[in-house]
């Protein structure tokens, strides 16, 4: 029973259901309830766990969320550090000690430059057969002077030096590139919890038609799928995901 347990759901409301009002009416869409975007949807949730009191270290996310300025600069207001992926031509700054402008490029350009030496083998965690062993790299980038430091991490593959992935990061002063990978990795768990919440406690078994009726199915598959994490962490299984993540 892989993933971790989900905390919290919202609804995506496509513009063209946000601004019809008759699909509005009939699927029972509270009046208050505007179009967001996945991202500023992502940044209530994570912002309702915080004032909850839920302890969080980091914020794993692909490229939908990484490359959100909006979403990056409300983590970092609440003190939240993040590894999440771009996409390619993805532009930041190089962070150079002493210089008030650095070098500006693309992600990809960035890490063609550097030299074989500035990659290190790495673990992005335990899989299936094993640890999942990456090539990494990073560079210091500039950011917000806020707190901690900004990064663009590379993911390279041992066995295709073609295939790369790029993470943009809010870290801890003095972060290393061995806990830097594991949170990259941590995304996964993500999609584990979505393909065995559809599998075990019918995630996307519905055919719903009103607005509340989808918070309560997927309220409802959430509940049995945390109660199976916890008889499995109960009955000594090993989880592959720190529970502060």
């Amino acid at each position: 029973m892989p993933g971790a347990p989900s905390k919290d759901r919202e609804l995506y409301l496509p513009k063209a259901w946000a601004e019809d009002p008759e699909r509005r009416q009939r699927a029972g869409i509270p009046e208050e309830r505007a179009m967001a975007t996945k991202p500023v949807l992502a940044a209530q949730m994570i912002e309702r766990a915080l004032d909850a009191g839920i302890e969080a270290a980091w914020t794993a996310g692909d490229a939908v969320y990484g490359q959100h300025t909006g979403l990056r600069r409300r983590l970092e207001a609440r003190g939240m550090h993040y590894v999440m992926a771009v996409p390619m031509n993805q532009r930041a700054i190089i962070s150079v000690p002493g210089q008030l402008l650095g070098t500006e490029g693309r992600a990809d350009e960035l890490f063609a430059a550097l030299n074989g030496r500035a990659w290190r083998t790495r673990t992005a965690g335990a899989g299936t057969k094993g640890n999942r062993l990456y090539a990494w790299a990073r560079i210091r980038i500039d950011g917000p002077a806020i707190t901690g430091e900004h990064w663009l991490l590379g993911r390279r593959s041992l066995k295709d030096p073609t295939d790369l992935a790029y993470f943009i990061c809010h870290t801890p002063e003095d972060v290393t590139l061995i806990e830097l990978a594991p949170v990259a990795g941590a995304r996964w768990a993500i999609e584990e919890t979505f393909q065995t919440s559809k599998g075990e406690t019918g995630l996307d078994h519905y055919q719903i038609r009103q607005y509340t009726g989808w918070y309560r199915h997927i309220t409802l598959s959430m509940f049995p799928h945390a109660f199976l994490i916890v008889i499995r962490s109960k009955k000594g299984a090993r989880s592959r995901v720190p529970s502060n993540w």
